[in-house]
């Protein structure tokens, strides 16, 4: 099968992604690729994606609004690999793609035929992306992780800790969705290699190696230089106060940085005389005194409620928006005006709320948001299109190697 792609489509339209990962590092990859046109074909074990189960509630089992948040514009195959003809059925699969997403450790791919030198050998145009917990030159190798051992490891929790509090995670999984981000980049980055050699390549992207280097661009600073001239650490950042700042009846978030944007909210206080003040005078000397300037800020804001410093921080070009919590952040009046939230009907799971795509090509996106899938919902389409002939279908169904149901028996 070749998909032909237009304008329209998505910058990535015409590419096949097979997709064998779970959970969210993976499905954050192929979410990015599929969302901007690529076909991903999702492969699933017939127990499905553990993400099915997680994530909070579900109208019908195996559809969790979470599942179908990281998994929509994907179509799912399901097979059973613990079998030789479902083995064989996804290196088929994998003879016609572009790209292969896995986040299965490597001895598992090595004992499946799926690690890069097997594959390169039937298709030297596969751009094989590995995402793994730890690289594979170091001791951690081969080890399992999630999020949060990544969180902890990677230092994410001690810049908590650093901060003047306890250690803790980020209550979301962000080293998953960050991995899963620059796994998509580097896989854009082959294609574009791809276009000018005519052949593919192996991708390795570290979760650990990946947040290592987030954390520590941040905050490694002093320890740029050898040997060190001060501290690890940005203290601005990690200044216990820099967080919403209270107001008379809630919060804001308020960022003057520059000499300009600090001087006007000097003004707006009714401390002018701060302008001169040889520890706020100039970027550096509010940085080296983050503490005194986030204390001022802190106890000048109290005394008039959010929306009226909103209104005066908005009319005097000081960088200030409002504090959304969970709740409320899907009410937001821009994220309204971009349609940031759509309401769709799914085919079994009913009115569903959608996130948009957040960035626009002048190319054209994709144009419409293709619900994500029930377990094994596309498997027969799928082998169709990729040259199984129906004896071949009938018999991967008879023998359980496969698993899916026909179309028009689809409720």
């Amino acid at each position: 099968m070749e998909a032909t792609r237009t304008a329209e489509q998505g910058p990535l339209a015409g590419v096949r992604v097979v997709d064998l990962s779970t959970v969210v590092v993976g499905p954050a990859c192929t979410l990015a690729l599929a969302d901007h046109g690529a076909e991903v074909i999702k492969i699933e074990a017939p127990d499905g994606d553990l993400m099915r189960q997680l994530g909070g509630g579900a109208r019908h089992r195996g559809m969790t609004g979470k599942f179908m948040n990281f998994n929509r514009n994907k179509r799912s195959v399901c097979v059973d690999l613990k079998t030789e003809g479902g083995r064989a059925v996804l290196r088929r699969l994998l003879e016609g793609a572009d790209v292969f997403v896995t986040n299965m450790r490597t001895s598992a791919l090595d004992k499946l035929g799926l690690d890069w030198e097997s594959l390169r050998a039937v298709n030297p145009r596969l751009i094989h992306c590995l995402v793994l917990a730890f690289g594979r030159k170091g001791r951690y190798a081969g080890r399992p992780a999630y999020d949060t051992v990544i969180q902890s490891a990677s230092g994410v929790a001690g810049a908590f800790q650093a901060s003047g509090g306890e250690p803790r995670f980020v209550p979301f999984v962000m080293t998953d969705h960050i991995t899963g981000q620059i796994a998509a980049q580097a896989i854009g980055f082959a294609l574009y290699r791809r276009t000018r050699t005519g052949v593919g390549e192996s991708i390795e992207v570290p979760m650990f190696e990946t947040m290592a280097a987030f954390v520590m661009r941040e905050h490694m600073g002093n320890l740029t230089f050898d040997p060190p001239i001060g501290p690890v650490g940005d203290a601005r950042i990690l200044n216990a106060d820099n967080r919403p700042v209270p107001t008379q009846d809630g919060y804001i978030a308020i960022s003057p940085n520059t000499d300009a944007q600090a001087f006007a909210f000097f003004e707006a206080i009714g401390r002018p005389e701060l302008k001169t003040d040889p520890r706020f005078c100039s970027v550096a000397a509010r940085t080296a005194n983050s503490l005194d300037y986030y204390s001022l800020r802190a106890s000048a804001l109290r005394g008039k409620t959010s929306a009226e410093w909103l209104e005066i921080l908005e009319r005097i070009d000081v960088p200030a928006m409002r504090y959304n919590t969970l709740e409320s952040l899907l009410d937001d009046p821009h994220l309204e005006d971009a349609g940031f939230v759509s309401r769709v009907d799914h085919p079994s799971e009913g009115a569903i709320r959608q996130i948009g795509l957040p960035n626009a090509f002048s190319g054209g996106n994709r144009p419409q948001i293709r619900p994500a899938p029930r377990l094994g919902e596309d498997t027969i389409e799928v082998l169709r299109e990729c040259g199984f002939g129906q004896d071949e279908i009938d018999a991967a169904l008879r023998d359980r190697v496969v698993h899916g149901v026909k179309r028009e028996e689809r409720q």
